[in-house]
């Protein structure tokens, strides 16, 4: 259903080549030089000069369980925020030279100024039947991919993934603990601030659903139309959309990992094309990101969601892009080369 572009390892292993011939010691830009050697070898990154984020932005009917401290009004007034350039997310962007475009993939409401690609006015309630039908979630999934490839037509050579929704790190927690055959109680964490008895309850409408819906463990698709939300399935098209696009997409948080562990199922090979960027606190993010065999560079505690974890770590790979791309080689100075040992 869903393929890679052809990912460029000649290219790939030219650049971890060029790495070792700078003129410093070797691996001295640690975990950079391994994402900057793997961006090289996709073939659309164009360098990564021209970089925007999408936001998913979604509504989980989960939330009538009392598993969030806000209500889901919320998701649609950030929504407005982003779309004025007034979040967070915008302020960070605007920094490094990015571009936001909130997108409404299932908000109980509309928006003003936001990009209207709805499939439902909001999931069900996992708690009491299946957040959505297979046919709706793949329909979300399409149209990430489809959203992707456009942003990669448009010329943006990297995609930041960002979501709102209230309530999204229990369906994130749902499907990571389905995914990675893991006690929810291990992958669920607070959230946005739940006192220790409302994690006690998300915990356990989590724990109740799966065990009432029983989704299949080997199939992303089922997982997520029972237990997930529409901003996970719309996430899980982006990072596939930009593996066909042959363009990197940057996982933000614990949410945007969970679409990129379910992208990674529904497609091995687009997680070529996917970064890692910070290791939320949420329990579930270091097992997700250990699942897909990815480091995330920045530790920095961050837990806003939106994609600015994503965002942060732009300028700090526009700084190694520097010295892959400026800093003179051994053979160009006195200094003798590095060996392994």
């Amino acid at each position: 259903m869903f393929e890679a572009m052809p990912y460029d390892e000649e290219k790939y292993q030219r650049a971890k080549k060029h790495w070792d011939e700078l003129a410093k010691p070797l691996h001295g830009m640690g975990l950079f030089e391994e994402l900057i050697s793997r961006i090289e070898g996709m073939p659309n990154a164009g360098g990564l000069k021209k970089r925007c984020v999408l936001v998913f932005c979604a509504d989980n009917g989960v939330v009538e369980e009392g598993v969030t401290q806000t209500g889901s009004e919320v998701t649609a007034t950030v929504a407005e925020n982003m779309a004025r350039g007034d979040a967070t997310v915008c302020i960070m962007a605007k920094a490094a030279g990015a571009d936001v475009f909130p997108v409404d993939i299932g908000m109980c409401r509309a928006a003003d100024g936001v990009r209207d690609e709805h499939i439902l006015r909001g999931t069900h309630n996992f708690y009491q039947t299946r957040a959505m039908s297979r046919e709706e979630c793949l329909r979300a999934v399409k149209k990430g991919a489809s959203l992707a490839r456009e942003f990669a037509q448009k010329g943006y050579g990297v995609i930041a993934a960002g979501e709102m929704g209230i309530g999204n790190t229990t369906t994130a927690g749902a499907v990571a603990s389905v995914l990675l055959d893991l006690p929810p109680r291990l992958v669920t964490g607070k959230g946005a601030g739940l006192s220790p008895a409302g994690l006690e309850r998300k915990i356990q409408v989590i724990e109740r659903s799966v065990a009432r819906l029983q989704p299949d463990r080997e199939d992303a698709l089922d997982v997520l139309s029972k237990v997930g939300g529409l901003d996970i399935a719309g996430m899980c098209g982006a990072f596939l959309g930009g593996a066909q696009a042959g363009i990197p997409v940057i996982i933000d948080g614990v949410i945007s990992a969970v679409a990129a562990l379910c992208a990674a199922k529904l497609c091995p090979q687009s997680k070529k094309y996917m970064i890692a960027s910070h290791l939320s606190g949420e329990p579930a993010a270091k097992y997700v990101l250990d699942s897909l065999g990815f480091a995330a560079p920045i530790r920095a505690d961050m837990a806003l969601g939106e994609g600015t974890g994503a965002v942060a770590l732009l300028p700090l790979l526009d700084t190694a892009y520097a010295v892959f791309r400026e800093m003179i080689c051994f053979s160009q100075t006195d200094i003798e080369e590095y060996k392994p040992l």
